[in-house]
Order: structure tokens, then C-alpha cells, then sequence
């Protein structure tokens, strides 16, 4: 999930930048050229299906209408167990140390990350190896296998843990949004038990893909997206772009109800195997959808594991990629597609292909419902190749989590544009704000805004727009009844909201200064820190920046310091886990990689912050690791504050730093 996560935020920014107007920074609201025209969106909600006739009927129609000569998309876009306990005998403590968290959205609601610890213990998965690490005596305790020799080491795993349970959310398989065939993944989740010897009590295998997951208490839910379990008929060779999407089709049109119902398979600690189905009538689906994708929401406690209900699942006909979570709500949102459509995706045609409905993996390219016209010799048009564009809409959907049980769907909503990340959305006393860049169908003017939900309903009750003309949204944060949005394709603009009025959300400062925060995070009363890049005047990024800005007057903020390293990087700026706050110190941890000429150096620099600036305290560094004929430096992802040490974390090991001096006092190799 990091993979696809990464990835796509990736090739969002690269369009955005691509697309972008050339204009600068226009006001906030100002009308102008650079403005893409609004469209009026229409009313969004949910309908469950009465029975599985009723579900097998609209998803054939729906699928059959998306479905291309290539199958749901066009020609494949990919990104790139063995259950073994390996006890090491030693001394547990039982001393629970003060100690940082992982750094999360909203309080109270955990988010899988690859490093947990509760301050007696340091649980890491790495290479599909579970390890659990003694505060106190720093040395790995137990090891526990958790995928087979076949798989690759690299395996993208996060983990959740409550108590002595941890759950690990393996993403096995490659990553793909379109494909002939429907996805053969690997994706699993293990319910480990942590006390004594580590042990795997279940194992819940989803047919789909890990989507993200959030945990309040000891309650999980989990998101996975899966497609049509319908295999596409091979084509001839010579056969036309309309001979293949009649053949698929028909396969669509023919395919059972089981090839849509969303299948789990759940395997005890004894090995023995079940498989369940979401039930025809725990699907729904919004008006308007495409038949090609589906997620599900699992839960699970954690402190129960899993009972005969399995995960209690509950699944929607819709595409989504975005989870936001409190503690009495579970938010699943589907940004437009990003990508140019590709040639398979083109209709040869003498007419313009109308537009996508919102929120499919494509536009229909043909309507199947009427004949198609005999076309001669004579009286053919001339063809032409007209890209289908999706509507730039995003469309957000709300579950109520705040009693027992599988979530309860509450409501839906549509936003124009797209998000940035899940700290584009966020829930404040009966109110979802959503932060949002528009770009034009020409990608030539663009703008941001900000539109306030109803949640009870998700009915729009105010917006706030024309931010960043020509631009698009780098960081979002929302704290309370203010909002902070920072636009950027020269300079940035810090913009501060108002949000205490529902109704009418107003932008009441600006700052414009040189590069942008990638992320924002609370520094404290009137204070905000963000992480991002410096640029050049005319936008060229320049090396990370950490910015301390004091917003204590909305009207007026003003950046009171900045750290700047030429030619270096953090994965910080996409991945806020990567971001370590301890406000009892002042003390800030952020990865570092600096790339300029002969300055290649991975690390983890560490900042002390103060109510008035930001010092660099040093740099925390893992020993140089030999690869065959190659020596390398790993780069550290994760730190967290345990006691008075410093704990960080990278592909290779685990080093613990003297909080104060920096000095090194431990360093656990993973082998």
C-alpha cells in the first residue's frame, strides 16, 4: 500500500505540475482567466441491493457498459507462508517507558505503520519478519516468519497492535488499477499473538487489494478494493477494438453473481480453512458506478480476533483510494483518475464519447443497449480518436463506527476536484471539511478550495475557493475551526481559513514565501510546522525545509524560522508516519537524504524546536551495510522517543541514540 500510495501521489504531482497553468499566485477569490469552470454536481447516495438478482442485474449492466477492448482499463499500468517462530531467550521487562506514538491524523485512531511500541516493547516487520525488541534490554526477544522463500524480501507490510495482539497487513502481489484479468493477489492479514512465544491465531486472506485500515481501541476496520472475478476471453489477433469489447462484453453479461461478491478466506491456528461471501444484500451502491471495482469494509477486534461472524463485512459498488478516520466515523473517498487516457480507451468514432461517470477506473466506450448502425463503405465517417476524461469530482462516503459491530453506512457526498491525501479531509462538530485543486478539462487553469459537509447528510453547507489560481494544493491541516492550505508552482502560499461558520468558511491571511510545506503539523499554541522543499524564484526546488510559522494571528501569519539542507530530500514530506514531534522537548526527528556531489548521506537529522525557532541538534546515521560488491548507507524511515533514547529504524536494523548527546547505544542488526 505504501507502493501504491507513493506512487500515485507521485503521478499526481508530476500531472499537476505538468498541466498547471503558467499564471502565478493570483488573490484568494479574485476572478480571472486562470479559473476552471465549475460543474454542478449532482446528489450522491447509496442503495443496497434487494436481493442477488437485483445485485447480478446492475452489476452486468454497469460492468458491461465500463468494460474495454482491453477489459476494465486499458493495456496493464503496474507498479512495482511460512508461519516460523524463532524464540531468542531473554530477560522481559516489564518496565513501561515514557514513549512516543506513531504520528497520526486525528487522536485516538491508530494507522498502520511498520514500527509499533507500547514503551516495554518494540515490534518491527521487515522482509516479512515479525521482531519483538526489549525496551529495556534492547535485544530482540522472538522472531516470527511470516511469509514463505518464494515471496520477495521487500514485502510492504505495516502492523497495528493493541495489547498483546498484533495485526499485520501483508500487501503480497503486485499493484495494478487496470488489468485484463482480475488481480491474483496475496494480500493478507495475520492476528499475531505477542505474549510468550510469538504465534499466528488467524490468518484472513480478502480476494482484492489493501486499500488502508484504522483502529480505535481495539477495533480495526480494514479497506480492501477488489474487481470482478471474470476471466476475458482471448481475442484473435486481427480482431478490431470493437470485436474484443463485444466478446468482453458478453463474458460480463454472463458472469454469475459470485464473480462480484467480495470472498474472504480465514484460516485458525489449527490450519483449518473457510471461505466467506458479503451476502447480496450487505452491498450497496451509489447512483452512479461502474461495476468494475468494489470495496469492502472489514472489522476485527482485536482483543476477540475473529469470531464465527469472520470480519463482519459490508461492501459498496465503488472505486476509492483515500481512508480518513475518527473516532466515530470511517470516511472512503474516490479521487477522479489521473492518468491520459490511453489509446485502447479511445472511441473511433465520428462523435465525441460522452463523459465517465464519476468515479470509474474509465469511461463506458460503448453503450450496449441499442444496435449498433451498419457502417459501409460509402457512408462511413471518418474516424477519429477522442480521449475520454472523467469528471474531476471526488466522491466522499461516511460510515458511522461509533457503536459495536460492522459499520453502519450514514451518507455520501460530492466535492469538485480531487484531494491531496487523507489531511484533505477533516470531521469537526457535525461538519466534514474537504480540501480540494480543480483543474480545467484543458489542464490549463486550476484552483483550490475548500467545501464544508453536513455529516448527517454530506449536503454542502459552505465553500471557500479561488486559492492558489493556477496552482495545486501541497499540504492541508486542519486544527479545530481553522484550516491551513498551501498551494504552490512558484511560491507558496500559506493560507489560513476560518472555519467556525459552516456556512460561510472565509480566508482570512496569506503568506507568500519561496518553496512549500509538503506536510503540516502542530507545533504548538499559535505555532505550525511544515516540512517541504525550498525552491528558486521561479519554482525549481532547491533541498528540504522545515518551517516554524507562528499563526496566532489568522490575518497575518509570518514564518519565525527556517532550516534549510541544499540538495537532499525526506520522506517526510509524503509520509507524515515519517515525522516524529516530541513536544516535552522540543525535540524533532525527520529522515534525511542529501544527494548533491559527493555529499550522498542517508540519516535522520534531529531539530529542537522552540516557541520562537528551529537549531539543528545532528544527524543520527545506521551503520554502512555491504552487498555483494557495494557498500551502502541505509536510509533511516522511522524514530520514535522511548525513555531518554532515541529509537530509529530502517530496512537493516534498529538503533537506539542517547536523547540528549546523540551518542550511539545500541544497535540491533536485523540479519
Amino acid at each position: 500500500m505504501v507502493v501504491m500510495k507513493t506512487l500515485t501521489r507521485t503521478a499526481t504531482a508530476a500531472l499537476a505540475l505538468v498541466t498547471a497553468a503558467a499564471a502565478c499566485t493570483s488573490p484568494a477569490g479574485e476572478a480571472g482567466p486562470s479559473s476552471p469552470a465549475r460543474r454542478p454536481l449532482g446528489a450522491v447516495r447509496l442503495v443496497a441491493y434487494s436481493s442477488c438478482d437485483d445485485m447480478l442485474a446492475g452489476l452486468r449492466e454497469h460492468a458491461a457498459r465500463t468494460v474495454g477492448p482491453w477489459g476494465f482499463g486499458g493495456p496493464m499500468l503496474m507498479m512495482e507462508r511460512r508461519d516460523t517462530a524463532m524464540a531468542v531467550p531473554q530477560a522481559k521487562s516489564t518496565v513501561t517507558l515514557e514513549h512516543s506514538t506513531t504520528n497520526t491524523h486525528e487522536a485516538g485512531v491508530d494507522e498502520p505503520d511498520l514500527v509499533k511500541t507500547d514503551g516495554a516493547r518494540v515490534v518491527t516487520v521487515t522482509g516479512g519478519t515479525l521482531r519483538i525488541i526489549d525496551a529495556a534490554t534492547r535485544e530482540v526477544t522472538a522472531k516470527l516468519r511470516l511469509t514463505g522463500d518464494d515471496e520477495p524480501a521487500f514485502l510492504p507490510a505495516d502492523l497495528l497492535m493493541s495489547g498483546d495482539r498484533a495485526l499485520v497487513l501483508l500487501r503480497g502481489g503486485g499493484i495494478m488499477y487496470k488489468s485484463i484479468a482480475p488481480m491474483k493477489s496475496d494480500t493478507r492479514y495475520v492476528l499475531v499473538d505477542l505474549s510468550g512465544k510469538p504465534k499466528v491465531l488467524s490468518t484472513i486472506r480478502p480476494r482484492g487489494q489493501y486499500v488502508d485500515a484504522r483502529m480505535v481501541g481495539s477495533v480495526v476496520r480494514i479497506v480492501t478494493r477488489s474487481e470482478p472475478d471474470i476471466t476475458l476471453p482471448q481475442a484473435k489477433d486481427d480482431a478490431t477494438d470493437a470485436e474484443r469489447r463485444k466478446l468482453n462484453q458478453r463474458a460480463v453479461r454472463t458472469a454469475p453473481a459470485g464473480a462480484w461478491q467480495p470472498k474472504v478466506e480465514i484460516t485458525d491456528a489449527s490450519g483449518a480453512k473457510r471461505e466467506l461471501s458479503v451476502p447480496c444484500e450487505r452491498i450497496s451502491h451509489p447512483a452512479d458506478y461502474t461495476g468494475a471495482s468494489l470495496l469492502t469494509v472489514h472489522t476485527l477486534d482485536l482483543a476477540r480476533g475473529v469470531t464465527d461472524a469472520g470480519t463482519d463485512p459490508i461492501t459498496l459498488a465503488a472505486d476509492g483510494d483515500i481512508v480518513y478516520g475518527t473516532g466515530q466515523s470511517l470516511y472512503v473517498a474516490s479521487n477522479p483518475r489521473w492518468w491520459p487516457v490511453d489509446p485502447a480507451v479511445m472511441e473511433d468514432t465520428a462523435e465525441p464519447v460522452p463523459d465517465a461517470p464519476s468515479g470509474t477506473a474509465q469511461a463506458p466506450i460503448d453503450d450496449p443497449t441499442p444496435a449498433e448502425p451498419t457502417v459501409t463503405a460509402t457512408n462511413a465517417p471518418k474516424a477519429t480518436r477522442t480521449p475520454v476524461i472523467p469528471p474531476e469530482e471526488t466522491e466522499v462516503h461516511r460510515f458511522d463506527i461509533g457503536s459495536p459491530g460492522p459499520p453502519v453506512y450514514a451518507a455520501s457526498g460530492k466535492v469538485p476536484g480531487r484531494l491531496l491525501n487523507q489531511y484533505s479531509l477533516s470531521e469537526h462538530e457535525g461538519h466534514l471539511r474537504v480540501a480540494t485543486t480543480v483543474t480545467s478539462d484543458d489542464g490549463e487553469r486550476s484552483e483550490s478550495g475548500v467545501h464544508v459537509l453536513r455529516t448527517s447528510d454530506m449536503a454542502e453547507t459552505g465553500q471557500v475557493g479561488g486559492l492558489g489560481k493556477g496552482e495545486r494544493i501541497y499540504s492541508v491541516r486542519f486544527i479545530g475551526p481553522v484550516g491551513y492550505v498551501v498551494t504552490f508552482r512558484q511560491v507558496d502560499p500559506l493560507y489560513t481559513l476560518d472555519l467556525r461558520d459552516p456556512a460561510a468558511p472565509k480566508v482570512t491571511g496569506e503568506l507568500k514565501i519561496t518553496g512549500y510545506s509538503a506536510y503540516l503539523h502542530p507545533g504548538g499554541d499559535g505555532r505550525l510546522i511544515g516540512i517541504g522543499q525550498e525552491a528558486s524564484e521561479k519554482g525549481r526546488t532547491m533541498g528540504t525545509q522545515v518551517s516554524l510559522f507562528d499563526v496566532n494571528d489568522p490575518a497575518a501569519p509570518r514564518r519565525l524560522s527556517q532550516l534549510f539542507q541544499k540538495d537532499s530530500g525526506s520522506e517526510a514530506e509524503w509520509d507524515p508516519h515519517a515525522f516524529l514531534f516530541w513536544p516535552k522537548t522540543g525535540t524533532a526527528v525527520i529522515p534525511l537524504n542529501s544527494y548533491g556531489p559527493n555529499t550522498e548521506r542517508n540519516g535522520a537529522v534531529v531539530l529542537k524546536i522552540t516557541d520562537s525557532a528551529i537549531s539543528r541538534v545532528g544527524m543520527i546515521e545506521h551503520p554502512r551495510k555491504r552487498q555483494s560488491d557495494m557498500v551502502y548507507q541505509p536510509g533511516i524511515q522511522r524514530s520514535m522517543v522511548i525513555g531518554d533514547a532515541i529509537w530509529t529504524v530502517s530496512d537493516t536494523g534498529v538503533q537506539v541514540n542517547d536523547a540528549a548527546s546523540l551518542a550511539r547505544r545500541s544497535w540491533i542488526p536485523f540479519s
